[in-house]
């Protein structure tokens, strides 16, 4: 489907993007090399600025038929990098340490093989998605108003997965990622002298309490309708000082469910649980949300698309046996399209997503074109 000299070019692009990585929201630059690419190669209508800074190329067919949507991710993550790789990134305290710049590279060849045969019917559109990391893109674009002109019937993506032997795929039917959300509670009172604690008002004990409550929500066990995970990920009280009896709070948490329902759930008890905790204290509290991931969930019929896609392009792939706890805001297309989404083994050995020395691994860049295009062919001929 790609010629070894467009290989190399995409993987050229993959380096130069991994160099200049920006974080979710701010990738300005990365939008702008990609639609850059895209106006190069031509045949697509390219709309940029979608929910932010997306950008899309829509190939349109010559009948009516389904839309298809294909999607990769333009944001990288606020670590430093470690790896001594040539083309390691130049910005500090940013990287692509979870492959978004793979994915990118193998959507743009996508777009070099739908410039040369285009679909016979609907519409095929490769979305470069923003804000991939903290939840908020998919929302992004489907709230734009031009996400009617790329409104999907289907929509289909992949990611890379360390230690998974390079190149075989997986997949399931049904719930693929949890859903997940950051919790945030903060807890005011009164600060004091340390000589004189009891002149002031310490939210000490709320929050000790607290954190043994929140935790003790989890289900864990069998990945399910009532599995739970709650992850205490920070914890802060008054100020790193001996004089001050402490008068605020702070606790972050990671909540985890496998479907919408477990979730809203989960969110509910753990806000009753803030809220009495600090009633019973005296305490003033705030509660907020931050990096809200639906769950992802993988269409029973797309899915039979991609195991059909893989068998075509010769690509080993076996079936996952439960969900990842991890979550993918691919799964908020979900309300809108079937959705299907595949993994394809990084290399066994190697360092895991997110790691400061992770890099992504280019013998990948073909092959999750070559399966995309050959499940979009499927559907628009």
């Amino acid at each position: 489907m790609l010629t070894d000299q467009e290989v190399l070019r995409l993987t050229r692009l993959r380096h130069a993007l991994h160099r200049e990585p920006e974080l979710s929201g701010q990738e300005r630059e990365t939008a702008a090399t990609i639609a850059r690419h895209l106006e190069a190669i031509g045949g697509a209508r390219v709309l940029t600025g979608l929910g932010g800074h997306g950008v899309a190329a829509i190939f349109d067919g010559r009948e009516s038929g389904p839309s298809v949507l294909l999607r990769a991710e333009l944001d990288g993550l606020p670590i430093q990098e470690t790896g001594t790789m040539p083309y390691r990134s130049t910005l500090p305290g940013k990287a692509h340490m979870c492959g978004h710049d793979g994915h990118m590279a193998s959507l743009i060849g996508c777009a070099l093989a739908l410039s040369r045969r285009g679909p016979a019917r609907g519409r095929v559109t490769l979305l470069f998605q923003p804000a991939e990391e903290d939840g908020s893109g998919a929302a992004a674009v489907i709230a734009d108003p031009r996400f009617g002109e790329i409104r999907p019937d289907y929509a289909f993506s992949w990611h890379n997965m360390p230690w998974q032997p390079l190149g075989v795929a997986s997949m399931r039917d049904g719930p693929m990622f949890c859903a997940s959300v950051g919790l945030r509670v903060r807890m005011e009172g009164r600060t004091a002298h340390a000589s004189q604690p009891e002149a002031g008002l310490s939210p000490a004990p709320a929050l000790a309490s607290l954190i043994q409550r929140v935790a003790a929500l989890a289900t864990g066990g069998e990945m399910d309708e009532n599995f739970s995970l709650v992850t205490i990920t920070h914890a802060r009280l008054g100020e790193p000082t001996f004089g001050v009896a402490p008068g605020s709070a702070e606790l972050r948490a990671t909540l985890r469910a496998l479907d919408g329902e477990r979730m809203n759930r989960l969110r509910d008890d753990v806000g009753a649980l803030a809220r009495e905790s600090a009633a019973r204290a005296g305490l003033a509290v705030a509660i907020d949300w931050h990096d809200d991931f639906a769950s992802s969930v993988n269409d029973v019929e797309a899915t039979a698309i991609v195991r059909r896609a893989l068998e075509a392009r010769r690509i080993a792939h076996r079936e996952l046996a439960a969900p990842f706890r991890a979550s993918e805001d691919f799964g908020r297309f979900g309300t809108t399209a079937r959705c299907a989404m595949f993994l394809l083994g990084a290399g066994e050995g190697v360092s895991m997503l997110h790691n400061p020395d992770y890099d992504f691994p280019d013998a990948l860049i073909p092959i999750g074109a070559g399966v995309l295009v050959e499940a979009a062919r499927e559907l628009v001929g």
